[in-house]
């Protein structure tokens, strides 16, 4: 099992390695191979897991008395949870990007620095990889400043100087945040010599709580949460298919993963922090809420939903630790709900800017005629999204808004019901956006429009249907991190 944990974490690296001096075509094929064995690689260490937990510490640095090794792998539900999306998504976008980057593309027709972009994608999935499979903070945080290189890398890649500035303005907000994660290892060596997750239990109460705190500071700013929010929405300068992998599976799905490793793993948030990320969870709903319908970019409006739906997965997590295990297990499903179905939004957003040249709803009209599977890709996705039964993101929302119910506090029931009504506009927005977009006569934009190559169109018959199924392996690994 080792063997196969080590080789599912550097084969990404690897594999980014051999493509970034590639073009074109070959490019594609190199990229497109190692990315399927990534994945292949991780549902086979998933399944040989069989739920448990197993750690392999390996190595240490020499300078540090650490009572364990430092280094390490070490696989979970919770790893797993995470480490699916990671993979899967990740070898879609890639099999997306052979046809996005091409000819075919309207909005910016090259391919040129295919090499660099499948580089850093891939360089990415490594990250990530690396990121759930780490056994302690430390190890976290070594991952965690490489995943936001390369967020950098993608987010910059057109190198016009609204991307650079996008890039740099990401980097900064997230690095910034993660200061905040450094002073929190600080506080756990100082003070018990070990960055194991069970240091944050040995700290005193007030210590504790200054750690868990600056923890979840690096945490928002990571997923982009109120005040922190900023940065995502401009980093929609990436490419497509890199903004999905970015805002849907990887980058933001980092800070949720961070925060669910502390609630689970350690079992030392104060229940004070769970009110605080609760407030903030939904206060950041809200406020991306808002700013949908001031939105006429598709892929800016898929952002604040992205925001939005971030704060979901902390308010369940935050009423888990308030006393609702029922909420904290619908907080970790919609992490992997969520990745599938925005990776389907955005990649039928991608769609639709490749045959049209554009993403603005006030010249696109009728493209349900000329774009037919583009167009059930994207109803399936705003119906999933706003948690329409039966799709999966219906059942973890039922989980949270139950779990807050449940605790039968005024609270509880103050959260679930703005819950509740978040859920009930989102969608009122998203069908004004599918008759605007997709119905009526074509516009100018869309007369010559067509599905985009066969290509492009499998990642989206492959998402339509994990909208959907999500659920039925999401809930099975929620359970065992539950410890059913």
């Amino acid at each position: 099992m080792l063997t196969l944990l080590v080789i599912l974490l550097f084969m990404p690296f690897a594999g980014a390695l051999a493509v970034a001096p590639l073009q074109r075509r070959k490019a594609d094929l190199t990229a497109i191979v190692a990315a399927g064995a990534v994945m292949l690689a991780a549902v086979w260490a998933i399944i040989q897991s069989g739920g448990r937990r197993l750690d392999y510490p390996l190595a240490n640095l020499p300078w540090l008395d650490a009572p364990v090794p430092l280094f390490g792998i070490q696989i979970d539900p919770l790893s797993s949870l995470l480490l699916i999306p990671i993979t899967v998504v990740g070898f879609l976008i890639v099999l997306y990007s052979a046809d996005y980057y091409s000819e075919f593309n309207k909005e910016h027709p090259t391919q040129a620095e295919k090499g660099r972009y499948y580089f850093f994608t891939l360089l990415f999935v490594g990250a990530m990889t690396g990121l759930v499979l780490s056994r302690n903070f430390f190890q976290i945080f070594v991952f965690w400043e490489l995943t936001t290189i390369c967020s950098w890398g993608l987010i910059s890649h057109k190198r016009t100087t609204i991307a650079v500035r996008a890039g740099f303005k990401a980097l900064a907000i997230t690095a910034g945040a993660g200061l905040f994660f450094i002073a929190a290892l600080l506080i756990m060596y100082a003070n018990t010599g070990s960055f194991e997750f069970s240091a944050l239990g040995q700290l005193t109460p007030d210590l504790r709580l200054l750690a868990v705190i600056f923890l979840l500071i690096g945490a928002w700013g990571k997923a982009a949460q109120l005040p922190f929010s900023s940065w995502l929405p401009t980093a929609m300068e990436a490419p497509t298919p890199a903004s999905a992998y970015l805002h849907a599976a990887a980058m933001v799905k980092a800070g949720v993963y961070l925060t669910a490793r502390i609630v689970v793993s350690s079992q030392a948030v104060p229940v004070s922090v769970g009110y605080l990320m609760g407030g903030l969870a939904v206060a950041t709903m809200f406020f991306a809420l808002i700013l949908y319908f001031f939105q006429d970019d598709l892929k800016r409006l898929l952002a604040y939903s992205t925001i939005a739906h971030l704060g979901y997965m902390f308010l369940g997590l935050s009423l888990g630790v308030v006393g609702s295990p029922l909420a904290l297990q619908g907080g970790l499903l919609h992490l992997i709900n969520h990745a599938f179905t925005k990776t389907l939004l955005f990649l039928a957003v991608g769609a639709v800017s490749c045959a049209t040249g554009t993403r603005s709803m006030k010249s696109l009209s009728g493209l349900g005629r000329k774009m037919p599977v583009t167009t059930a890709a994207f109803i399936v996705g705003a119906m999933s999204i706003s948690g329409v039964p039966p799709f999966g993101i219906f059942w973890s929302k039922f989980y949270i808004i139950a779990g807050a119910i449940q605790l039968g506090s005024a609270w509880g029931w103050a959260l679930g019901l703005l819950a509740i009504v978040e859920s009930l506009v989102g969608f009122a927005w998203f069908l004004i956006v599918i008759h605007r977009v997709f119905f009526g006569e074509p516009s100018p934009a869309a007369a010559n429009a067509v599905d985009p190559p066969l290509v492009m169109l499998i990642p989206l018959l492959v998402l339509m249907v994990l909208s959907l199924l999500s659920p039925v392996f999401g809930l099975a690994i929620t359970t065992g991190i539950m410890g059913g």
